[in-house]
């Protein structure tokens, strides 16, 4: 910065990530790679480059930065949601097993540490805390768009059905942090498709 010149305000330049940008997205990545309790807002200083006065300019707590990874993780997820669903608009079976199959390829992924809103839900016991509360708002919603799904299958009672392929999935991500298991996909495509027949 030239001598007597002003600090910048407002908006970054169009292609300059934001502070809050920056913040997110390093407390996003450090919170799910080494647990959030173990990530203090210190190092989320550091590693994102923005001073702790910003931090706390943008969030006033670390549980308000943890709210606004968790809305984020949650807008991401449904995001990805949207597209698979956009690509079987017509046909609600290729869309669960798309969905399914997704889920299973995530899990296989070398960087998986498991699903950031259980892993949340683990480390946070307390039903109010606000990032716990969109965590459990993100798998209710889940809930309810797989009873859609299967509902468009026509299968009787589609909410005990997608309550079961739920508990698949969340037991998929909890089995692949213990394992890898070749089949996977397999055993969860066929597991949560014979719910369907």
């Amino acid at each position: 910065m030239k001598t007597g010149a002003r600090p910048r305000r407002g908006a970054p330049p169009k292609g300059e990530v934001s502070a809050r940008e920056r913040i997110l997205a390093t407390a996003r990545e450090l919170f799910y790679r080494e647990g959030i309790r173990a990530i203090g807002v210190d190092m989320v200083v550091e590693r994102s480059g923005v001073s702790k006065t910003s931090l706390y300019r943008l969030f006033e707590s670390k549980d308000a930065l943890i709210a606004a990874v968790v809305a984020e993780q949650d807008r991401l997820f449904w995001s990805w949601w949207d597209r698979i669903e956009e690509q079987h608009a017509d046909d609600p079976r290729a869309l669960l097993e798309a969905l399914l199959t997704w889920t299973a390829k995530r899990i296989g992924h070398p960087s998986w540490r498991g699903c950031p809103f259980l892993n949340l839900a683990t480390e946070f016991p307390d039903a109010n805390h606000p990032g716990r509360v969109i965590a459990r708002r993100n798998k209710e919603q889940m809930r309810a768009k797989l009873a859609s799904i299967v509902g468009r299958l026509g299968v009787g009672d589609p909410d005990r059905i997608a309550s079961q392929i739920a508990l698949m999935i969340n037991g998929a991500y909890i089995t692949g942090l213990m394992t890898k298991p070749a089949g996977l996909r397999g055993d969860l495509v066929d597991a949560a498709m014979k719910l369907v027949v």
